[in-house]
């Protein structure tokens, strides 16, 4: 597709749109042609405080370069506030056809150090929050006949390195994603995910890890700063705008890996080994399952792999 603008006539939500990766993708939408509700709380990655300011810049830049959007500051994590950036779309541009869910907080953890706080709030912004837009906004792209979701997990999902309330949050995203797409099917809406790979306020520990390898030597500086230059925010969002478009009308159900020059599509877990006994032979017993289960099942090892 040669168009530059696919989303021309488009109403497009963006959550978590006033910094890094939301902004990117907001303005990239209306580059693309799409009118933009730029929802953000504008508070911290770690959710915490408030402010207008982020959102209103990100309006503002979108105006500047001759797009139209407007903001909205609701917390998705509250469902009267999901349903109100929804209201938001069709109150200011009469309809809603595309619908991002970038929003998300994350806070460092080990598993003992996790609070019940702490676990709420992530789970309500991340996951709640993505469940709560999707429940508000699906009866009104039915109503104009289809539309475009395109939720934000994260490859912790894949690939663990810590912060298990966070990591349960996203793979969260990504059953819902994957249900969401069989359910909407026969509605015209697509339903896909992206695992963004950037640089942001949220991925901070990335970057001490990152220095920690280089201060041992396990990795060069000039491998870093690649590494760095690569991960630009921006670079997120064409794959955004892609999944926005008429090109992608068939394209559902699928998690994509998104960032610094790659596009990558993850597998669907599916059953790879299996024993199976007949049910007149009743349930395995210990002694059997302890003694096959090695040499079968198991026989490619015991621990699933971190695919970083």
């Amino acid at each position: 597709m040669t168009d530059q603008r696919p989303l021309d006539g488009r109403v497009a939500i963006v959550t978590g749109a006033g910094r890094g990766i939301g902004r990117g993708e907001a303005v990239a939408l209306a580059a693309a042609g799409a009118k933009v509700v730029v929802n953000d709380v504008g508070n911290g990655a770690d959710g915490q405080g408030a402010s207008p300011g982020p959102a209103d810049e990100v309006v503002g830049h979108i105006r500047s370069q001759g797009g139209e959007a407007v903001a909205c500051y609701e917390s998705v994590a509250d469902w009267e506030g999901a349903a109100r950036v929804v209201a938001t779309a069709v109150e200011h541009f009469g309809r809603l056809d595309v619908l991002v869910n970038n929003a998300g907080i994350v806070r460092q953890h080990k598993i003992e150090e996790v609070t019940e706080e702490d676990f709420d709030l992530t789970v309500d912004v991340n996951l709640k929050g993505t469940f709560a837009m999707c429940r508000a906004a699906v009866p009104v792209m039915r109503e104009h006949g289809g539309g475009r979701v395109i939720n934000t997990c994260s490859n912790q999902w894949a690939a663990p390195i810590g912060n298990p309330e966070y990591a349960a949050s996203k793979g969260g995203v990504v059953s819902l994603t994957y249900e969401l797409a069989w359910e909407l099917d026969d509605d015209g809406i697509t339903v896909n995910a992206i695992a963004p790979f950037a640089l942001t306020r949220m991925t901070r520990d990335a970057q001490q890890r990152d220095a920690a390898l280089v201060a041992a030597g396990a990795v060069s500086e000039r491998r870093m700063k690649a590494k760095e230059a690569r991960a630009d925010a921006g670079m997120v969002a064409p794959i955004v705008v892609y999944l926005a478009s008429d090109a992608a009308a068939e394209v559902t159900g699928c998690v994509f890996r998104a960032g610094g020059g790659k596009v990558g599509l993850y597998s669907h877990p599916v059953e790879t080994r299996t024993v199976f006994r007949d049910e007149h032979d009743g349930p395995w017993s210990f002694g059997e399952l302890a003694d096959l289960l090695p040499r079968t099942v198991l026989s490619q090892g015991t621990k699933a792999p971190h695919i970083l």
